[in-house]
């Protein structure tokens, strides 16, 4: 199938060079979220390296988390998520008596999924989104009007509007570090290193391995989400290891770019108007009769 042919949906090898880049790796996140210890430097150094507001030091009442989700102001958010259960039930290897009641905590830095097919760029109606040179989809704050036509367009609820300034925002993947040859704020801040940068074919590897050790380990629950070209966003230029399902994390399970039925849409949008046409038509002809 033709690259033209997969400008709304399906895998596009090359995001970056559709655009008319010249050939080089696609740049991404892989986050694992195993070794994430929710210790929130990534949130910390995302808004300071962007100078981003803070937001305050109410608890939420969603565990021990202030910011609760990816907002125009915070383009991190690390996830806390407290489970009970068996082992058997929780996909973990077991420690006493096989049915103890274990406690889990899940912790996962969400963040933009730089998506291969981006629904927001799309959509937007000044050219405000855009795909850089590293594959990933960026907001150009000078151009954008804040008509907000991108915020429903994304399938995973990331983007969305900052109250100080009226424009659409999220996170650039540190578009101006990497043009200086650093990381990320948020991976370069990460402890554990739950939050990788790289290229994003080595990344896959590396995450495909990861899920094979912890299968090992006994850690059944272990799977990629985001990482496969076939899926409904032709993959995701952050993908993730979950300890179990999406919608744990506040994930959509089965994410699609929602422009995808543009084309069909439009097909029968026309047929409908020369359907609507002819028997306007008809009806004036008829009465001439």
């Amino acid at each position: 199938m033709s690259v033209t042919a997969n400008r709304l949906s399906g895998p596009l090898p090359d995001p970056a060079g559709e655009t008319g880049y010249p050939p080089q790796p696609r740049a991404g996140f892989f986050t694992d979220t195993s070794v994430c210890i929710g210790c929130k430097a990534c949130e910390v150094a995302c808004k300071e390296w962007n100078l981003l507001p803070e937001d305050g030091l109410d608890l939420t009442g969603m565990s021990y988390d202030n910011t609760e989700e990816l907002s125009g102001t915070t383009w991190r958010h690390v996830a806390f998520v407290e489970q009970r259960g068996t082992p058997a039930e929780l996909g973990m290897p077991e420690f006493g008596a096989p049915d103890e009641q274990q406690v889990r905590w899940l912790m996962s830095s969400d963040v933009c999924k730089h998506c291969t097919h981006a629904a927001c760029l799309d959509v937007c109606p000044t050219g405000a989104l855009i795909r850089t040179e590293h594959g990933t989809v960026l907001v150009q704050d000078d151009v954008c009007n804040g008509c907000g036509y991108c915020v429903p367009a994304c399938p995973y609820g990331v983007i969305d509007m900052r109250p100080d300034t009226g424009g659409a925002a999220k996170c650039t993947l540190c578009q101006d570090r990497l043009g200086e040859g650093l990381m990320p704020a948020c991976a370069s801040a990460c402890p554990t290193e739950s939050i990788q940068y790289g290229p994003l074919d080595e990344l896959r590897e590396r995450a495909a391995m990861r899920v094979d050790e912890l299968h090992e380990q006994g850690v059944t629950s272990a799977r990629l989400y985001g990482h496969e070209p076939t899926d409904g966003v032709g993959g995701d230029g952050a993908f993730f290891l979950l300890l179990d399902d999406p919608e744990v994390y506040g994930l959509p399970p089965d994410p699609v770019v929602t422009t995808r039925d543009l084309p069909s849409m439009w097909r029968h949008a026309a047929a409908a108007a020369v359907t609507a046409a002819a028997l306007i038509a008809g009806s004036f002809l008829g009465r001439r009769r």
